[in-house]
Formats: structure tokens, sequence, C-alpha cells
């Protein structure tokens, strides 16, 4: 997805894109549509966004502009003594935690080329690469559940739809949510396609 966040009325997407092009339309249909009830979330996780619409649409952007500039602590200028480091062995970026395990499980590391740290780090990285696709799919369905459980709950064949994307099932999960309000179908299907495998076709009404 290219957008980072959507904000749907109900069951119709009103906007999608950067959270603060979102937010100034959100901002004008409230101003226009005050009954209006509009949330915006996540355009991957579904989580949903905060934002203090008080105001013009032009003071709202201006908030989340100031907010998003503001300096964080990842942002700051490394100490003096690491700007100018002497020459050896580059950082790798390395974060230093504590990792208990039992003493074979440290014999075994530290008999391993590079001692226990490097032995760690690939042992990651494989387990990174060999799972890679499992955590996808999970990733794909708790997005997608987040979504359906927020706007599409009272929807026909709901809990029948969310069986079959828990299941990998895509044939049922596309019958049981062709009938949902065409915004909020074609935006679970975009959010379920990993636990799938592919892309699940749009409508073929065309809506």
């Amino acid at each position: 997805m290219s957008e980072t966040c959507v904000a749907f009325a109900g069951h119709t997407c009103v906007a999608s894109g950067h959270l603060s092009d979102v937010a100034r339309e959100v901002k004008t249909l409230l101003d226009a549509t005050p009954a209006a009830t509009v949330i915006i979330l996540d355009a991957r996780t579904s989580e949903p966004i905060e934002v203090d619409l008080r105001g013009t649409p032009e003071e709202v952007v201006a908030r989340l502009t100031a907010a998003s500039q503001e300096p964080s602590a990842a942002a700051e200028p490394a100490p003096a003594q690491d700007q100018c480091r002497t020459p050896g062995r580059p950082r790798l970026g390395v974060v230093a935690r504590e990792v208990t395990l039992l003493p074979r499980h440290w014999e075994w590391l530290n008999e391993q080329p590079g001692g226990a740290s490097v032995t760690l780090r690939k042992l990651v990285e494989e387990a990174r690469r060999s799972t890679a696709g499992e955590v996808r799919v999970r990733r794909a369905r708790e997005n997608c559940y987040r979504f359906m459980n927020t706007v599409a709950g009272n929807e026909p064949g709901f809990e029948e739809a969310l069986r079959a994307l828990y299941a990998g099932d895509r044939a049922p999960f596309a019958a049981l949510t062709e009938g949902w309000p065409p915004d909020v179908r074609d935006h679970a299907r975009r959010l379920a396609a990993d636990s799938f495998g592919d892309l699940i076709p749009q409508s073929r009404s065309g809506s």
C-alpha cells in the first residue's frame, strides 16, 4: 500500500494517503457534516490514529507537521567521542542485552567460529529468513482482523469470513465478503492478500 492511513465514515472510505492529507480531508468533512463519525486507521496495521481536529484544517495540519518535526532520541547526534573514532573495527550498530542460556548452550556457542555473538547473530538471521513467510501471513491476518472487527463487525458472514481468513481459505473469504460495502470489502481484501499468497480479485461488478 502506498497510503499511510485511511479514514472511514461508516462503510465509506472518505480519504487515504499521508496522515496530514487525510486529516485535512476529515476535518473538512466534519466541518460540513458535524454529525458524521469518522475513524482514521493505519493503512497497514489497522491501528487507530488519534488526531487533534480542533481549529481549522490548516491548524490541524500545522500541528501534525510540527509534531513530525520534533527531535527524537534516535535522531540525536552521537557523542563527540563517537564522531571521531580511532581506526579499528567499525561499529556494527549492535545492542548489548542479557541472554540467559544453559551451560551446554554457552559451551557450544563458544566453540563456534567467531564466538557466541557472531554465531547468535547468524542463527537469528537464518531464523528470520526461514520464518519470514509465516510472519507475513500472521501479520496480514492480524491486521485484517483488526480492520474487520472495527468496521465490518455487523456485516453478514463476518464470523465465517474471519474463520476463512485464519484458515487461509481464499475462495470462501472472497465469497463471504463479496456482498459487503465496496470500500470495506476491497480494503479487507487488500489487507488479507498475504494470508492467501496472492491478491483476491476485485468484485466482478466493478463496484
